[in-house]
């Protein structure tokens, strides 16, 4: 029998439903928190680090954020970064990235922030590609903030097609000089973040032309403000782009150029270098100049499972205390999550949320190997992890998108208030759909990949030894899936090879269409067109392929038997969950059948039942604090409805009880409506 002890997030005044749930845990949850975070280490840092915010009363807000206007959040949110950067020393180990993330997250919120860009990609921009010389100029400086930068490729016309950015850099000999230029409105930078008002310094990606040839975009570091007074630069103009769908603590701009001149080194040369005569001297790699982007494509991934985690934290934690309806007559309301319909909404969520998690952890190690053999003139993996990467993230946010607004239905009417978080961890979400790359494009990125291994396994095997992730598409399958012929509830090998079946055929049913057009006269690019719909299928097959194998290889590792009984859990139902996601795929070559799609089914069905139990414990053990939360609805204590009065009383309009401009307007509508029914 599980013993109440096993949750560790059981305290008195919490509401009985919420107890009652967590009584019900079968493992313990520090330690499923610690397989998520790490390690127990890892996981009391965090709880040390959120001790540490809660204690500073200076670092938190002084009322709600959702009542402030854009004005008001920005400068909020500018003063408590400055503390968070004067209470760094004080609260964690500065070296540690994830301790400085997590730090400031806490601090700062999920709506953006003045340092946002610079330490995420302006940082790693220079990092990446600027040569020694350069990093000693300008790396000591970004890290002690004596600047702010942020990183500048999208335009108003372009944003992920490098190729057709419109901003140049024309070098002059004469002068050693860059001459950046903004030819056309289309050209205006657009969409940066922290470039409309906190940003000095931006990293630019700009055509880089010398003795009258185009290069391609290539990365500049420029000074865009005036270190003291800030005004912009003359021959730069800045401004904010105005209110966006979500992130509105982040300061967006738009950048232009009017024949600007920088330095001959200010472009970044660890790379590609322009020597004082402007000869050009290209890269080992071309894809060298974009490994930053592909650093937080990697990045978001990760990101993505915190969203989706919390969204199903906060949905869950509030199904077991919202009751509505009967299920047997005169038995009394019932906790929404006893629903199946409610359990397939949600769980799957969570299952999802914790394949993000691993994948994320794995694509960022591969970055960080691959950037190490890179260093050593070894470029063989970075083709694979740009496809990995671009599939990933594609496939995460757009998956991170549609769960959480699952948990927001699921929420009802009290998940549409900002009170309940939803709609804000949505609006910061559903960006990653586009930012770093719209989720389309990367998928006919990640294409171009696969259509170089269809050719590959044409002409009868790969060229070099393949990745642990794409060696399957070298196998041979077998004749018909073996879906439902081994329920071992820990082995789910014959489900991955199903997947990967599907990958492997829709990768070459995608190549047969693309070569049947070329032989009947189509040109190579138009037929790429022609075949783009198939090509994504077999992108975002093969991404499945990925995120399932490194799932499972997470789940093989975990030592802990109760919480990786859990985890296979999970695993089932995410991979269950998939066969009916991709159930179109393994009936149209009878490499499956209608039997087996059924057992897929039945077997979610089972699993959700088998998690329901342990639901609350599982969120819990994301390890999700109320501060981070942000969300009444979500919170520890399940003390839900109380606070959500509480939080409406503190709206700026109940200041009023009658509002200043009602007798003006509404008041005297009905005022005269009356005298007039009098006459």
């Amino acid at each position: 029998m599980p013993h109440q002890n096993l949750n560790t997030y059981i305290c008195a005044g919490d509401h009985p439903d919420i107890t009652e749930e967590r009584k019900k845990a079968t493992f313990n949850t520090d330690n499923f928190a610690a397989t998520l975070w790490g390690t127990h280490e890892k996981l009391e840092r965090r709880r040390e680090i959120a001790k540490y915010v809660e204690e500073h009363p200076e670092l938190h807000d002084p009322y709600p954020t959702e009542f402030m206007d854009r004005q008001e959040s920005l400068e909020n949110v500018t003063r408590k970064t400055l503390l968070w950067m004067e209470h760094a020393e004080n609260a964690i180990d500065i070296s540690k990235q994830e301790e400085g993330f997590y730090f400031g997250t806490l601090i700062t919120g999920s709506q953006g922030h003045p340092l946002s860009i610079h330490l995420i990609m302006a940082i790693p921009a220079l990092m990446n590609n600027a040569d020694e010389e350069q990093l000693d100029e300008w790396l000591p400086k970004a890290i002690n903030r004596e600047f702010v930068a942020t990183y500048s490729q999208t335009e108003l016309g372009h944003g992920t097609n490098l190729s057709k950015l419109e901003t140049t850099a024309t070098y002059d000999p004469k002068t050693e000089e860059w001459i950046l230029d903004t030819p056309t409105v289309t050209a205006t930078k657009w969409w940066p973040g922290n470039l409309g008002k906190s940003a000095n310094y931006t990293v630019v990606m700009a055509q880089l032309i010398t003795h009258g040839k185009n290069y391609g975009a290539h990365p500049f570091f420029v000074q865009v403000r005036d270190e003291k007074t800030h005004q912009p630069l003359p021959g730069v103009i800045l401004g904010d782009i105005g209110p966006k769908f979500g992130m509105n603590a982040n300061d967006n701009g738009f950048m232009q150029f009017k024949k600007f001149r920088i330095p001959r080194r200010t472009m970044l040369m660890k790379n590609a270098q322009v020597l004082p005569d402007g000869t050009y001297k290209p890269p080992l790699h071309p894809k060298l100049g974009y490994s930053s982007m592909i650093f937080v494509r990697s990045a978001v991934v990760g990101l993505m499972s915190l969203y989706l985690g919390q969204a199903a934290t906060i949905a869950i934690r509030y199904s077991v205390i919202r009751r509505q309806g009967e299920i047997m007559p005169n038995a009394g309301e019932v906790k929404i999550l006893d629903y199946q319909t409610q359990q397939y909404r949600l769980i799957p969520q969570i299952a999802r949320a914790a394949a993000f998690r691993f994948a994320g952890i794995f694509a960022l190690e591969m970055y960080n190997t691959v950037i190490h053999e890179i260093s050593k003139g070894n470029m063989d993996a970075l083709a694979d992890l740009h496809a990995l990467a671009s599939g990933l993230k594609a496939v995460a946010t757009f998956q991170t998108a549609l769960g959480i607004e699952q948990c927001r239905f699921a929420c009802g009417g009290h998940g549409y208030s900002l009170a309940s978080g939803l709609p804000q961890i949505y609006s910061v979400a559903v960006g990653g759909c586009t930012y770093e790359g719209e989720n389309m494009v990367l998928l006919l990125q990640l294409a171009r990949y696969l259509r170089k291994r269809a050719i590959e396994i044409k002409s009868g095997g790969p060229k070099e030894k393949p990745t642990e992730l794409s060696e399957y598409l070298f196998k041979t399958s077998a004749k018909h899936s073996l879906i439902g012929t081994n329920v071992s509830s820990t082995n789910f090998e014959h489900v991955i090879e199903s997947f990967e079946h599907v990958a492997r055929r829709l990768t070459l049913f995608a190549h047969s269409k693309l070569e049947k057009l070329e032989q009947s006269g189509m040109e190579h690019e138009i037929a790429i067109n022609q075949t783009a719909v198939p090509w994504r299928r077999a992108s975002h097959a093969h991404t499945r392929v990925a995120l399932t194998r490194i799932f499972a290889h997470a789940v093989q590792r975990t030592t802990d038997i109760a919480v990786k009984e859990v985890l296979q859990d999970l695993i089932k139902l995410y991979i269950y969950y998939e066969v009916g996601e991709c159930a179109a795929e393994l009936l149209e070559d009878g490499f499956a059948d209608g039997h087996q799609i059924e057992f897929a089914k039945d077997q979610v069905l089972e699993v959700l039942e088998k998690l329901r139990p342990n639901a609350v414990s599982i969120v819990d053990s994301f390890d999700f604090n109320d501060r981070e939360l942000n969300s009444v609805l979500g919170r520890r204590d399940g003390n839900v409805y109380e606070n959500l009065l509480a939080w409406a009383k503190s709206s700026p309009l109940n200041k009023h009880d009658v509002m200043p401009f009602h007798h003006k307007y509404l008041g005297k509508m009905m005022e005269d409506a009356r005298e007039q029914s009098k006459m």
